[in-house]
């Protein structure tokens, strides 16, 4: 939604939209322009974050920036102005009062310091919030426009040295080296024009090759950051304040928890065959170019399943009392984000086929380590896969996403003695664990549901006879 005023014929005002479904905030991450700059309809000035997500916001008109009214890492209400645009400059029409325009200083960012050698990458929380007030800023602080000029051009001076030496990197690749502990002036970019790479941030923070452990086949968004090691933080104790994404999912969790009653069954299954299927379909022509792995199979299982038992894929309607019968699958794939987790989902996932299926997967984990996840890729997911098998976890008893009535949960696909064909020989096995919402789902219905999905995955050429 875009949103802007106007304050006269020459200057222009944009508001803070809602980038969501009903947001009422949105914290300033990033801006790209400054005071002075030239702006055209559809550039995008700033990066902020929201419940659910970062977001570029363009500028929807052509000018020169006359002001930022909010310094980097306020949180702003949904509606209030953060720029104003000059839409005629070089005429003489503007009030006395706004021949300088006011500056939002924007804060030097502060040299890190460089890594000792053999230093092993630290994590580390998001920025303190100093109160719960809106206007919170990290650093910097409002210049009057009196003042502005001056200090614009000290900063322009004495500066211009350092924002010539300054990495080229984009903010979400910026907070992933922050979050890893690493300094971006130890990265060598690999990117277009010497620009910084998340997958540069990630190789700067991997051990050495030799020490180095390959990711495990079928990894996905949730999988940590390679070599990433963290270590004993100075002092007894570290506050990290709860906002953003993070703060969302604690409200989710909590709601979902305390609304939903919880039932979780276990199933413990032989996916060896499944195995080999992957690894033939990673040979298949049709399948060139899209990434195969044990979670596209299981996510076509989980399909199959709930197309036998259409009822697990609906959802509770509290104020009308009544169960809300889904008949698309909007599926959701947790995702461990350096945001948080996220759950972005693939629409009308019942429709595809295998190879659009695959596609469809591989772009979903793509943009969410690269945190290009938009509000609306969040919004109105049906059932859920959560990969925890990643980890090396066996199982879980995952937390429903908030509207939905199942989640899948995945554990690590290992080797293990297991009896086949009155035999016992080491076989691929895995945990699954399937939570479901006792008001709509009874034991029945989930346990048809997570016995289909084993059966698949026993003998997956169920998908044909049963799909």
């Amino acid at each position: 939604m875009t949103t802007m005023t106007e304050t006269s014929a020459r200057f222009r005002e944009f508001k803070m939209p809602d980038v969501g479904e009903g947001l009422t905030e949105a914290e300033i991450l990033k801006w790209f322009v400054q005071p002075g700059d030239t702006v055209t309809d559809g550039q995008v000035v700033c990066e902020v974050e929201t419940a659910k997500a970062a977001v570029e916001l363009p500028i929807p008109f052509d000018g020169v920036v006359h002001e930022l009214r909010f310094p980097e890492g306020t949180t702003v209400d949904v509606g209030e102005v953060i720029i104003a645009v000059d839409v005629a400059p070089g005429t003489d029409d503007a009030p006395a009062a706004e021949t300088a325009p006011a500056v939002v200083q924007q804060p030097v960012e502060e040299a890190e310091p460089e890594a000792p050698k053999g230093r092993q990458p630290v994590l580390v929380g998001y920025g303190v919030a100093e109160s719960s007030t809106k206007r919170r800023a990290r650093r910097g602080a409002e210049i009057p426009g009196p003042a502005a000029a001056a200090v614009q051009a000290e900063i322009n001076g004495h500066g211009a040295k350092a924002a010539e030496s300054r990495p080229l990197a984009k903010p979400p690749v910026r907070k992933l080296a922050k979050d890893l502990g690493i300094d971006l002036a130890t990265v060598i970019p690999t990117g277009e024009g010497g620009v910084i790479t998340r997958e540069d941030v990630h190789a700067a923070a991997a051990p050495a090759p030799a020490e180095a452990a390959p990711a495990p086949d079928g990894a996905s968004a949730e999988a940590p950051a390679p070599g990433v090691v963290p270590q004993a933080p100075a002092g007894r104790e570290t506050r990290i304040p709860v906002k953003g994404v993070r703060k969302a999912i604690a409200q989710a969790m909590v709601g979902s928890a305390f609304t939903a009653p919880h039932v979780t069954e276990f199933v413990t299954v032989d996916v060896t065959r499944t195995m080999k299927l992957v690894a033939e379909l990673k040979e298949d022509k049709d399948m060139a170019g899209v990434r195969v792995n044990p979670l596209l199979i299981i996510a076509k299982a989980l399909l199959v399943a709930i197309k036998r038992n259409p009822g697990v894929n609906a959802a509770w309607d509290e104020a009308n009392q009544e169960i809300v019968q889904k008949h698309y699958v909007n599926l959701g794939i947790a995702a461990a984000t350096p945001r948080g987790l996220i759950v972005p989902n693939i629409k009308d996932a019942h429709d595809k086929a295998l190879p659009e299926l695959a596609a469809a997967l591989g772009e979903l984990v793509s943009t969410a380590r690269e945190g290009r996840t938009s509000p609306a890729a969040m919004a109105g997911g049906t059932v859920t896969i959560t990969n925890v098998g990643v980890f090396g976890v066996d199982t879980g008893t995952p937390i429903l996403n908030p509207g939905e009535s199942a989640i899948l949960a995945v554990g690590t696909i290992k080797l293990q003695p297991w009896v086949h064909k009155g035999k016992v020989k080491p076989r691929q096995v895995t945990t699954l664990a399937l939570s479901f919402d006792h008001r709509l789902v009874d034991g029945e219905l989930g346990s048809k549901v997570l016995a289909d999905v084993a059966a698949i995955l026993e003998q997956p050429k169920r998908l044909i006879t049963w799909g």
